[in-house]
């Protein structure tokens, strides 16, 4: 809980297909680091050696949740920023943070230091571009369980619901870009 100097940390957050990813991309091909809530999932559903597939992470990050608690993958997250500010990394891009309980550990762990913006589209267009992606496409039934269950067992909407900043991606891609440049210039992001 230490405040440091000049640091600044900014969450993405959105439902599935709301640009939140491209955003992430977006700063991190500029050299910024990125802590990722999702990776931690990821790994370690490799150890367990689950194929990384839509079936398989739901229950997976639930299973998880409910063995090592609701806050354990923010309590690795606020470790790997941690580790990052340790190395003078000052600013640090966080993707995705899913929950209600992640959320308030990380306004807890960094306060003066977090800035939360949501990316937020409509959710017709989410969900068309949810069955154009090529990786993990969801048909609209899909797309519409996959929202109800970030939702409601994830909580993913509290985050959304009270973000700092918003970002509504409802253009092309470079108008988006802009709109990231204007909300990070806002905030002091950009030295």
């Amino acid at each position: 809980m230490t405040h440091h100097e000049n640091v600044k940390i900014v969450a993405f957050v959105g439902l599935t297909g709301s640009g939140k990813s491209s955003a992430v991309e977006y700063l991190t091909d500029k050299g910024y680091p990125k802590v990722y809530f999702g990776g931690v999932v990821l790994d370690a559903m490799t150890k367990a050696n689950l194929e990384h597939t839509q079936a398989n992470e739901q229950p997976f990050r639930e299973q998880l949740r409910e063995r090592e608690g609701r806050d354990f993958i923010a309590n690795r997250i606020v470790k790997q920023i941690r580790n990052l500010i340790a190395a003078g990394q000052h600013r640090i891009i966080a993707d995705g943070i899913y929950t209600w309980t992640e959320y308030k550990i990380m306004k807890r762990e960094f306060p003066g230091e977090l800035t939360v913006v949501a990316v937020v589209t409509p959710k017709h267009l989410r969900h068309h571009r949810l069955t154009q992606r090529p990786i993990r496409p969801l048909t609209d039934t899909e797309a519409n369980e996959r929202d109800w269950a970030e939702i409601e067992n994830l909580e993913k909407g509290g985050p959304i619901a009270i973000a700092d900043h918003y970002i509504i991606n409802n253009s092309n891609i470079d108008h988006f870009h802009e709109q990231i440049d204007t909300e990070l210039a806002h905030i002091k992001f950009y030295n």
